[in-house]
């Protein structure tokens, strides 16, 4: 049974592009080397075409698992969004209690997460311990080196 997936406008505008890519442009090149690869000889012995038709029994398990996200993805209303509880698309800013060392990072989908631009998946540890929190809560998150607390100075949206 698959599961439901929340995207952003963005994120959804990526998932069918790179699908469409790889509908349009990568299926017919995967043909293309199968058959380019048929017409040197004796299939029997034949390697490139062996690693051709791998390739193209990738490709089909990549496209297949993008058009099942594709038909369970669920597009996220922004507008219906509680501002006061750190949620999905919040841009909540934090500060570790025992450091002092604030972060900020808005809180995506696990197939938008990116930490380099500040975007942590919610079921990710720290994004699970800030899910729900208003400004001024601690969030004791359990992480693989311990617990770190976390308080919420900030929740906005972007």
């Amino acid at each position: 049974m698959s599961t439901v997936s929340y995207y952003t406008a963005d994120g959804l505008k990526k998932l069918r592009e790179e699908l469409d890519h790889l509908k349009n442009v990568m299926r017919p090149k995967a043909s293309q080397d199968i058959a380019d690869a048929r017409d040197k000889g004796d299939l029997s012995e034949n390697a490139e075409y062996d690693a051709a038709k791998e390739a193209q029994g990738l490709l089909e398990m990549r496209i297949a698992k993008l058009e099942e996200l594709h038909a369970n993805a669920r597009l996220i209303d922004e507008s219906q969004l509680d501002t006061s509880k750190a949620l999905v698309l919040s841009k909540v800013k934090i500060r570790n209690q025992a450091n002092k060392m604030e972060m900020t990072y808005t809180l995506v989908a696990e197939s938008e997460a990116d930490l380099k631009a500040g975007k942590i998946s919610v079921t990710s540890p720290i994004g699970k311990g800030l899910l729900g929190k208003s400004v001024g809560d601690i969030a004791e998150i359990t992480v693989p080196n311990g617990k770190l607390n976390f308080e919420v100075l900030e929740i906005s949206r972007d």
